[in-house]
């Protein structure tokens, strides 16, 4: 089954970027065949903002990425990792590349 993955990146190559700072995530599908695709790029406005907990930009974010199963950021804090995990998504924060994150996702769906 094909499912989608929301990267935080700043550079379009590394999981560089903390969920909560995130101004764009790059969405792609992994294939049944372990293959993967970038499919778009949406932007976000960064939900962790003056204190760092802007529980509703959060949501804002949330919704953004509300059709993909797995999130990869380079950091998450807690609340949002509870926010994310009640939106039936998976975060994991990683300092890979975006290519070594994807096929170390497709080792362990697969594992």
């Amino acid at each position: 089954m094909s499912y989608k993955v929301a990267i935080a990146s700043n550079d379009g190559v590394n999981v560089n970027e903390h969920f909560g700072r995130a101004e764009k995530f790059l969405i792609y599908e992994i294939h049944e065949d372990e293959t993967y695709e970038l499919l778009e790029t949406r932007k976000a406005n960064a939900s962790c903002v003056g204190d760092g907990n802007n529980g509703n930009q959060r949501n804002k974010v949330i919704k953004l990425i509300f059709d993909v199963q797995v999130v990869l950021v380079a950091n998450v804090g807690p609340g949002a990792i509870d926010d994310l995990i009640n939106n039936d998504i998976k975060p994991y924060a990683t300092s890979f590349t975006i290519e070594n994150a994807l096929n170390e996702l497709i080792k362990i769906d697969n594992g």
